[in-house]
């Protein structure tokens, strides 16, 4: 809200130059985005959350250690698979990278995990979606 306190802080901060604003640039934007395409959280990921994945890859390039701060288990899965490291805030976090596919419980036909329509083209059933690999996260 405009007139909170945390607001007040967050302009005070930006004004002082202490917090500053970045947006990352296409070419660790398009990074995040295939990475989340691979491992099938596209669908689930926001424009802000590839920001950050972007931004912590900018952060890393320039010599930096960034850690991503979140309980988001699809921010987790491509952290890890782009290398970046993050650390939970309440939760325990992932044990394990998962790749995700999409498929059809009625007809077992499979889609890409980037598929955008809810349903089914062959049945019309509402797709849901599952694991297709693991690996640990060390």
């Amino acid at each position: 809200m405009p007139d909170s306190l945390p607001w007040l802080r967050f302009g005070a901060a930006v004004e002082s130059g202490r917090l500053k604003l970045r947006v990352p640039g296409t070419e660790s934007l398009r990074r995040a985005e295939e990475a989340s395409r691979e491992m099938g959280d596209a669908l689930l990921l926001s424009d802000v959350d590839l920001q950050v994945l972007a931004l912590a890859l900018e952060q890393e390039a320039a010599g930096n250690r960034p850690t991503i701060a979140t309980d988001d288990y699809s921010i987790q899965n491509v952290a890890h698979r782009l290398g970046l490291p993050f650390t939970p805030l309440a939760t325990f976090g992932i044990r394990l990278r998962l790749t995700w596919v999409r498929y059809c419980p009625a007809c077992h036909r499979k889609y890409p995990p980037d598929y955008r329509d809810r349903l089914c083209r062959v049945c019309g059933t509402e797709l849901k979606r599952k694991p297709l690999g693991k690996s640990p996260v060390h």
